[in-house]
């Protein structure tokens, strides 16, 4: 697959043109996971502006996940046998995580950058084991997902996930453990060597210490025990006072605000728009990651006036911008239920959640600190061929549970006035433009999609008007009975397409 080098010399300046199906497919498939044929064709038209700001308020005015019953169980809550707790915890997960896909496909733009969050604030599971932490974890990152980037550091930090997996639960005062001070500059706020020292980390774990009350009972979330805290004077970033957790995270907000907005809104840059930020002989891209940092700042923070500007600019819509990102596993999935519309039920989320770790994004499991590097490491050997069968796998039981739904996909995609067409190629185009974000490269693809829809054994004169005697009848997409095969074995052959991959 090509490597798309980002060549957009477009501005921050607003996209005022109108919007067409092609872009807002694009705005759709990247501040969300995609949509239906009809948010699509509904968003036609629209204003960028007027758009992205109902849907960014929207999602800030989101009701997050309720707590499960078990939210605030400790160990006490489960059996005594070690075979049945760990049975009882490993089902609260799994009904959390499917919970959590649902409300990434129900939520959009709140849980797109939840679950950008858990991948730049990264614990893993495995490390703390606890269905409540998971929980807590996540509701921070649903409550500050489109809120204050400081207040989410602050308390995303206080969490008994991120307590235990970086080691902050064991951060004594008289022996401090650096490594969420070292995580906390380095991945979550500055980048590697970014302005900070040694010193710097060394100063702020005193600092951080104290967070080590974690109870007798398993999973019992971790508060402050003061005679844990070192309470010497500590010197960071040139400032010095016995500081506490929250002097560390105002000192780090105060001294270091342009480093902090570079960073983040250079990941933001990246996950949104193009994987290459640099681009060549340096290209536009800093000037506008340098506009976005300056409206983070200026905010005092704030995540969505970034996305507001970015989501609403000539840059995020230029036609270089469109189809250069490959689809992370959880796009691969969710955007096909959101784009065809199908019939899925908690299963099928679960099934496609199980799926994504096959092919390397295991839910709340990234496999290092640094987090899923996303883009190209996406697709190996294995990981394509993987792509490919898991897609034709749920393309197959959507096929099984309701044929009609495949027609219905296609009547959608072709509009009211070609609902019967007779003419295949229509709904080809149609369905090619539908799930690829530029369609399929060259004529010679499209004439091969064709073939595809062509089933083997329908003569090509089928589709002839003459094919009848007299010429009164024909192929029709609405009433004949190979429709929906037609467009399943299409749907299979473009799910191997590399265009297929983008978004």
């Amino acid at each position: 697959m090509e490597y798309f080098i980002n060549c957009n010399s477009s501005t921050l300046a607003p996209y005022t043109t109108p919007l067409d199906e092609v872009r807002a497919a694009h705005l759709y498939r990247r501040l969300g996971f995609s949509a239906s044929v009809q948010t699509i064709n509904a968003a036609v038209g629209l204003s960028a502006s007027a758009l992205v700001d109902n849907l960014v308020d929207q999602a800030l005015s989101l009701p997050t996940i309720p707590a499960p019953e078990w939210a605030d169980w400790t160990g006490a809550n489960y059996p005594e046998d070690d075979d049945l707790a760990r049975q009882l915890r490993s089902a609260q997960v799994e009904d959390f995580t499917t919970t959590y896909g649902n409300a990434l496909l129900d939520n959009s733009l709140r849980d797109r950058m939840s679950f950008f969050w858990s991948n730049h604030f990264v614990t893993q599971l495995e490390t703390y084991n606890c269905p409540q932490f998971l929980y807590y974890y996540v509701l921070c990152l649903q409550q500050n997902a489109l809120g204050n980037f400081k207040n989410l550091t602050s308390e995303v930090g206080l969490t008994s996930a991120m307590l235990y997996y970086l080691d902050g639960a064991r951060n004594r005062g008289d022996n401090p453990n650096e490594n969420y001070a070292r995580e906390l500059y380095e991945l979550f706020t500055l980048g590697e060597g970014n302005n900070y020292t040694e010193e710097d980390i060394i100063e702020t774990a005193k600092a951080l210490s104290g967070y080590t009350e974690r109870g007798e009972e398993g999973c019992t979330q971790v508060t402050f025990d003061p005679t844990e805290f070192n309470t010497d004077s500590k010197t960071i970033f040139g400032q010095t006072g016995n500081w506490d957790y929250d002097d560390v995270i105002d000192i780090l907000f105060n001294e270091r605000a342009d480093e902090i907005g570079w960073f983040i809104c250079k990941k933001l840059y990246e996950f949104f728009v193009h994987p290459d930020s640099t681009n060549e002989d340096g290209g536009i891209a800093p000037q506008i990651i340098d506009g976005m940092a300056q409206t983070f700042i200026g905010s005092g923070f704030e995540i969505a006036p970034v996305l507001r500007q970015l989501f609403k600019s000539q840059h995020f819509f230029d036609e270089t911008a469109i189809g250069v990102i490959i689809k992370s596993p959880a796009d691969l999935y969710f955007n096909l239920l959101k784009e065809t519309s199908f019939t899925y039920d908690d299963g099928t989320v679960l099934n496609m959640i199980d799926s994504c770790s096959l092919i390397g994004q295991r839910f709340f499991q990234p496999p290092e600190v640094e987090g899923w590097q996303r883009d190209r490491t996406w697709i190996n050997t294995n990981f394509i061929i993987g792509r490919w069968l898991t897609t034709e796998v749920f393309l197959e039981r959507f096929f099984q549970n309701d044929p009609e739904q495949f027609r219905n996909l296609a009547m959608d995609a072709v509009g009211p006035a070609d609902s019967n067409t007779s003419n295949p190629e229509i709904v080809v185009r149609a369905l090619v433009n539908k799930f690829t974000p530029k369609g399929l490269l060259t004529d010679a693809d499209f004439e091969r999609a064709m073939d595809a829809f062509k089933i083997d054994d329908v003569p090509e004169e089928y589709y002839s008007p003459d094919y009848f005697p007299g010429g009164t009848s024909q192929w029709m997409l609405q009433m004949s009975a190979e429709s929906p095969t037609q467009v399943y074995i299409l749907l299979r052959h473009l799910s191997r397409e590399p265009e297929f991959q983008l978004k």
